[in-house]
């Protein structure tokens, strides 16, 4: 990556551990596309629930030659993300998704749609 990674905790105090997980993932991104520019992740905990314990959101986004990823999940819909590092992995998992199209395009290996 041209610029460094820039990881934001909201309402959650920084974890070490964490911080590094999160880097390893950017880092797994950054071998499979070493094109990225700039990577942004913000690490968000919401309110605690009494049912559900807090929900994580985790928004990701990338830039890219020719345009941009953004991987933004509404934790309402998962309740999955209690846990920060399940949040994380189908957060990243889906930022690998996107850049994998991304690169299709890129190379011409996908059809245009037509509308």
């Amino acid at each position: 990556m041209e610029a460094p990674l820039q990881i934001t905790f909201r309402h959650m105090a920084l974890s070490p551990a964490l911080d590094e997980h999160i880097r390893r993932r950017a880092a797994e991104l950054d071998q499979f596309y070493d094109r990225i520019t700039a990577c942004r992740v913000v690490v968000e905990s919401g309110a605690h629930h009494r049912h559900k314990g807090r929900i994580h959101q985790l928004r990701i986004h990338l830039t890219v030659p020719g345009g941009e990823i953004v991987v933004s999940r509404d934790p309402s819909e998962r309740h999955a993300h209690e846990d920060v590092y399940v949040a994380i992995r189908d957060g990243f998992d889906a930022a690998r998704r996107q850049l994998e199209d991304h690169v299709r395009r890129m190379r011409g290996d996908t059809k245009a749609r037509q509308g």
